[in-house]
């Protein structure tokens, strides 16, 4: 648009000056070699612009003449260029669409038409065509041969990185990831694989200088590395709590800052804390942490403090978490085991009994077993209350890829997975019904059995001495229950105003209905659940 607008304004300019010379006649003398030569004065302006158009329409053929081996190799030239791209995009599609054969068969035509030095992604294609081919041998060598070049170094550590995965080999994995990392730390892939071999081996300052990396390079969220920062601070105050106590506790209370409500987090700053006789401050964290989510761990270090107070001492600082998260089910379990402590049974006998009402777990049964053993010693209620512990729900635990302990860990032992543990109830018997017909609220809605096999018999159940009277009746009820074949003398017994009855409708059953057990039928009780 500026080269048409500039040509414009040149034909304007030499409109005009025709134009102008045109309106004012004059003449032109030359005198060469005894000549005298007369022109007007346009005619010699249209005679110097013709020649100064034929010198340069004579210069640019001259130059064309020069130039021409060039402009023809350079268009032949340009021509292969083009056609090398086009079968390296067909067969980076082919290679995408998993057609190995017409990936190799593109690939060769490309190295053809374009040298491979001037085009990377030759390389790229040939180790793809490699792996669909199943040639895993040679994709490897083709990414290693990559790391000579800055340009392909990643693409070969990226490609060497998912081999080593596809093989099993995590040692290998993680060294080219570790390259990688160092290289480009915004690379996801390359950051977690190292993140975990850094913690893998314990170098937690090594992860926590990466996981800033990749906070300054916008890879992850800001709360997301802060939640790590926190998880590998806590790691690192409790591998240097005996150690080095200070380093230990700078770095629990930096995990704590950045996440108040993470519990090992708040259990390692108050330990670190109270190692240091700093009980107020390392207290007033714990109770931060159990107003954010009640936590036996907070709990068992709170009441645990000064190590030289008394069992009364502990139940008062036990019912002091309990103001703080009233109505809640480990609110009442730590009073219940710190009055167990303090033998105030009482007091421990209804926490424990309210904490069943507000959650129905495994620890709950298992405390009031141990209330009742100190308290009454009675065992036939000590196994009724260990029997119902086994069948209840299990107490929340740190849970991670399947694996239940009872200490927190930073990194899954399973995968090696950062922050992979949560606390929260393990799978096994979530949800289980406890059968109980004396605990059970009168508002529940009774659940009657389907039924029951005859075949079955409950295993516990003892049958009672039979009487005279209730041998009697049963012969009576086995006389109803007989069957008197059908004769013709029956007939001719039957009288003639008899009125016909209609056979009774056979009750059909589901064929997943064995029936109820006559003896459970007796048994039934409003008040109990029956599921199994």
């Amino acid at each position: 648009m500026i080269r048409l607008f500039a040509f414009l304004v040149v034909v304007f300019a030499l409109g005009l000056g025709f134009a102008w010379l045109a309106d004012r006649p004059g003449d032109m003398v030359i005198t060469f070699n005894g000549y005298q030569y007369q022109v007007s004065l346009m005619v010699a302006a249209v005679a110097v612009v013709a020649v100064v158009a034929a010198v340069m329409i004579a210069w640019w053929l001259v130059k064309s003449l020069w130039n021409s081996p060039y402009t023809i190799s350079r268009y032949f030239r340009v021509r292969r260029r083009d056609r090398g791209y086009q079968a390296l995009s067909t067969g980076m599609i082919a290679a995408g669409a998993g057609d190995g054969a017409l990936a190799r068969k593109k690939t060769k035509e490309a190295a053809k038409l374009i040298r491979s030095d001037q085009e990377p992604l030759i390389h790229l294609l040939e180790a793809q065509a490699s792996l669909l081919e199943g040639d895993h041998e040679g994709a490897r060598q083709k990414f290693e041969s990559m790391l000579d070049d800055p340009e392909m170094r990643l693409l070969g550590l990226r490609g060497l990185y998912l081999e080593a995965e596809r093989l099993g080999d995590r040692n290998a994995a993680r060294h080219y990831a570790g390259r990688a990392a160092v290289m480009a730390p915004q690379l996801a892939w390359a950051a977690e694989s190292t993140l975990e071999e850094l913690t893998a081996r314990g170098d937690w300052d090594g992860a926590l200088k990466l996981v800033d990396a990749q906070k300054s390079t916008r890879q992850i969220e800001r709360d997301a590395a802060n939640r790590r920062r926190a998880v590998l601070l806590t790691a690192k105050a409790q591998s240097l709590a005996d150690s080095d106590p200070n380093a230990a506790r700078t770095a629990a209370l930096e995990a704590n800052k950045l996440r108040p409500d993470f519990a090992p987090a708040a259990v390692a700053a108050a330990a670190a804390l109270f190692k240091q006789n700093d009980v107020r401050k390392g207290s007033k964290i714990l109770e931060t942490a159990w107003k954010a989510e009640p936590h036996p761990e907070v709990a068992e270090l709170y009441t645990h403090a000064r190590p030289g107070d008394a069992v009364l001492d502990r139940l008062n600082r036990a019912k002091k978490l309990q103001e703080m998260k009233k109505n809640h089910a480990e609110s009442s379990m730590t009073v219940a085991r710190a009055a167990l402590d303090a033998q105030d049974f009482s007091t421990a006998r209804r926490e424990a009994e309210a904490a069943i009402r507000m959650d129905r777990r495994e620890g709950a049964y298992l405390l009031l077993a141990d209330i009742e053993e100190a308290e009454t010693g009675d065992q036939g209620k000590v196994r009724q209350l260990l029997s119902k512990a086994v069948r209840a729900p299990r107490d929340p635990a740190w849970v991670a890829d399947g694996v239940v302990s009872e200490r927190w860990a930073p990194v899954s032992p399973v995968t090696g997975r950062l922050d992979a543990f949560e606390w929260r109830a393990p799978m096994e018997r979530l949800g289980q019904l406890i059968d109980s017909r004396d605990e059970a609220p009168d508002t529940v809605p009774v659940i009657e059995a389907l039924s029951k096999p005859v075949s079955e018999t409950p295993v516990d159940a003892i049958e009672p001495a039979t009487t005279g009277s209730e041998a009697t009746d049963k012969a009576g009820e086995s006389r109803e229950d007989h069957v008197t074949p059908v004769t013709a003398a029956a007939f001719a017994a039957v009288p003639a105003d008899a009125e016909g009855v209609e056979p009774a409708e056979e009750l059909t059953r589901l064929p997943d209905d064995p029936g109820v057990d006559p003896d459970d039928e007796a048994e039934k009780s409003p008040r109990r659940f029956r599921l199994f």
